[in-house]
């Protein structure tokens, strides 16, 4: 048989229900661009209040789209009504796809994988939204190796254009086509990239981060003259400290930390000053303070 005759025997799973596991700021993100593409989607989160807050910044995001024309009163309230969401696995027996979205944490993805298979029919697929870890090793922890696969959304997720998609060693043709297809659907860009430490993207921006924390660590120049060079020198939309504190301080040492344990480069060593940071609880935007403090307006640098 031929290449393109077993290309053409490939049956693409079909998906009109999508899961997502993670209620913070990627979860939600994904259910509000699902929704809006005419997927039925079910979110999961630990407690009801987290659900409740999710849903609130998902509409508030759909305002901010239909004050630019993006989106129409109508497509908003009709994606709001298509998101149900619970704190039980069980809402996740009818998915087609379950795309978890919880915390950069290997341990934590595999205690939800635990829970989540049990409960999926048969031809369901999973796809996690991990911005550095294994796709293989997670498949691994998972019934069906076959059926999983990266899907990194980035953020803020109804904004970004991008998609990376990472296939495990066991991934079969069909998840990717099927991973493939949502993409499309969503209307994001896709970039293939193979089951290596940080895949594309974040193999090479949150290096850049780390560096930026190292010339600060070094005193190379302030907060604020480290984020003004690569904004005005490299045109950059947001310095990198900047971009650190969006991402989560806690983040970005996670991704580093995947980097240097599985490419042991000393090149991916985390900068001791990030680790402080983090061991401070000043991981950026979400806690309120981390290179920069937002209790003022505007934020003021903390060195």
């Amino acid at each position: 048989m031929d290449v393109q005759t077993a290309s053409a025997d490939i049956v693409v799973p079909d998906i009109a229900e999508i899961g997502v596991i993670g209620a913070g700021q990627m979860g939600s993100g994904i259910a509000h661009v699902c929704a809006l593409a005419g997927y039925r989607v079910k979110l999961l989160d630990v407690s009801a209040e987290v659900l409740e807050k999710a849903l609130a910044t998902i509409g508030r995001n759909m305002d901010r789209q239909l004050a630019k024309n993006q989106i129409t009163a109508e497509a908003k309230a009709e994606a709001l009504a298509r998101i149900a969401t619970g704190t039980d696995y069980a809402i996740f027996a009818t998915c087609d796809l379950v795309i978890e979205a919880a915390t950069e944490r290997e341990e934590i993805k595999r205690k939800i994988f635990a829970s989540l298979c049990p409960v999926l029919k048969p031809a369901a697929l999973v796809a996690t939204n991990t911005s550095s870890i294994s796709i293989t090793r997670l498949a691994a922890a998972t019934d069906r190796p076959a059926k999983f696969i990266g899907i990194h959304f980035m953020n803020p997720v109804p904004v970004m254009k991008l998609i990376e998609i990472i296939r495990g060693i066991a991934t079969d043709e069909a998840t990717f086509r099927a991973a493939l297809a949502l993409a499309e659907r969503l209307g994001k860009t896709v970039a293939v990239a193979e089951d290596f430490p940080g895949f594309i993207v974040n193999r090479i921006l949150v290096p850049m981060i780390n560096e930026a924390v190292y010339a600060l660590h070094e005193g190379v120049g302030d907060v604020r003259s480290i984020d003004t060079a690569m904004k005005l020198g490299a045109n950059h939309p947001m310095g990198p400290l900047e971009l650190a504190d969006f991402i989560g301080l806690d983040t970005c040492l996670a991704i580093m930390q995947v980097l240097h344990e599985g490419l042991a480069d000393s090149k991916y060593r985390p900068c001791p000053l990030l680790v402080k940071y983090v061991e401070a609880g000043w991981l950026g935007r979400k806690t309120g303070k981390g290179f920069y403090d937002y209790a003022s307006d505007p934020p003021k640098p903390t060195r």
